[in-house]
């Protein structure tokens, strides 16, 4: 008898022409496909798989916990998983004394920052409204309020669906700001995030949330030396908390344990982790809070906590976040840190090819961003040379277009030259047949 396949439209996931791996097997960086070949995965899968599939201390992390039990929330049982994951992953990330939220995934880190901000905001500073501003080329979430406030142009909803909601200024990256003659952004740009909040009234508005880093929307974008800084200023002057969202960007994506390292006085109030804590192998966020605001949460006037979900870290799902912890521990920071920038260096030669419009980014993280309509015939290439990248959401009139470029943390230096290889050899051909 044939096995019965399921029709594949009927499962709902992206609607753009992605390829179709037929994967049976993944180590490391690399995905083994039924027909035997060998795809890199230059993006992380999502950008989330930062330290590769198949880890042994993952592995053996939720093997220890399934021993023990399997599920049992903070309310149920001694979080003593969630706990250990707390004060490690504090550590890790340099806020020691943060006190942290643990939910199921980015976009509820983000929805639950935006509770505990405006809870914090009226019982610190008496704020009449909870207004939380973003900047218009953000994404921070796929909820119906999230897609709402923030600047996904692809993925907003229709404006009678937008809950009154939008980005309320622009960000500091030429596509969205517009200068007249100047095409640079720098620090200045952060006057329009003050211009936002004194137009709003600033005892309406509980908080700025912004990326520090850009992800997928747009591609990568690095805010202009001084830019975050500046807006922390501009916000502790008017007692409006500031809450970074490094879903993407966080535990050492951008080269530095969270993207706002790379700049003095850019540390938020608030600071949302996901996607390179759980690394592909478990859907978890992380909201963490000051230790100067947090105590504020259990103020008399202050409401009750926002909940976090049946789901909310339960123990396997923390288990497999010390594994992850545990795989970044390992690593050699200086090593990878090198390779970053060795990769950086190589996605740069390739701007003196004509299909190739620009190159940014940091770390682990880049953008390679390419002349109009090439962006699929780029990615068929490179799937033809064993390599995977994901394409981001574009910017600008008309929409810009390009790829991510953002490996796992611990691929090696072979890993990296065969991406750089393998993406140039795909370039190369593009621009011939162009």
């Amino acid at each position: 008898m044939d096995r019965y396949f399921p029709r594949r439209e009927r499962l709902l996931t992206s609607s753009r022409p992605l390829p179709d791996f037929d994967v049976v097997t993944a180590s490391g960086p690399w995905l083994h496909c039924a027909d035997g070949r060998r795809i890199f995965d230059g993006s992380s899968g999502l950008i989330c798989v930062n330290v590769g599939q198949g880890s042994p201390k993952v592995f053996s992390r939720i093997a220890e916990q399934f021993g023990r039990f399997s599920f049992g929330g903070a309310a149920v049982v001694r979080p003593h998983a969630q706990m250990e994951l707390m004060d490690r992953l504090c550590h890790a990330v340099g806020r020691p004394q943060d006190s942290v939220a643990l939910v199921t995934c980015g976009t509820l880190g983000v929805e639950v920052a935006i509770g505990l901000a405006r809870n914090i905001a009226r019982v610190r500073g008496g704020k009449r409204r909870g207004d939380i501003l973003t900047s218009s080329l953000s994404y921070h979430g796929m909820s119906a309020l999230t897609l709402a406030l923030a600047g996904n142009h692809a993925r907003r909803p229709r404006t009678e669906d937008a809950l009154g909601l939008g980005p309320a200024f622009p960000a500091p990256y030429p596509p969205t700001h517009d200068h007249g003659q100047v095409s640079a952004c720098d620090a200045s740009c952060a006057d329009e995030v003050a211009n936002a909040i004194d137009s709003r009234g600033a005892q309406n508005v509980a908080a700025v949330l912004l990326e520090p880093v850009n992800g997928t929307t747009g591609g990568a974008y690095v805010p202009p030396d001084g830019y975050l800084r500046r807006v922390s200023e501009i916000c502790r002057e008017r007692k409006v908390l500031v809450i970074h969202d490094e879903v993407l960007t966080g535990l050492w994506r951008t080269g530095t344990p969270l993207a706002s390292n790379h700049w003095d006085g850019a540390e938020p109030d608030l600071c949302i982790l996901s996607k390179g804590l759980g690394a592909g192998y478990t859907s978890v966020g992380a909201v963490l809070i000051s230790p100067e605001l947090a105590p504020l949460l259990r103020h008399d006037d202050a409401d009750p906590l926002p909940a976090m979900g049946t789901m909310a870290t339960h123990p396997l799902q923390a288990a497999a976040c010390l594994g992850v912890l545990d795989e970044l521990e390992s690593m050699d920071v200086a090593a990878f840190q090198t390779r970053g920038k060795r990769l950086g260096a190589l996605l740069r030669a390739l701007t003196g090819l004509s299909v190739v419009r620009d190159v940014r980014g940091l770390g682990h993280l880049y953008a390679v961003e390419l002349a109009p309509g090439l962006l699929w015939p780029l990615m068929a290439e490179a799937e033809k040379r064993g390599a995977f990248f994901y394409p981001f959401t574009g910017a600008g009139h008309p929409r810009s277009e390009g790829l991510v470029v953002a490996p796992a943390l611990n691929s090696t230096d072979e890993d990296i030259d065969f991406l750089a290889a393998a993406l140039g050899d795909a370039a190369g051909a593009v621009d011939r047949n162009g």
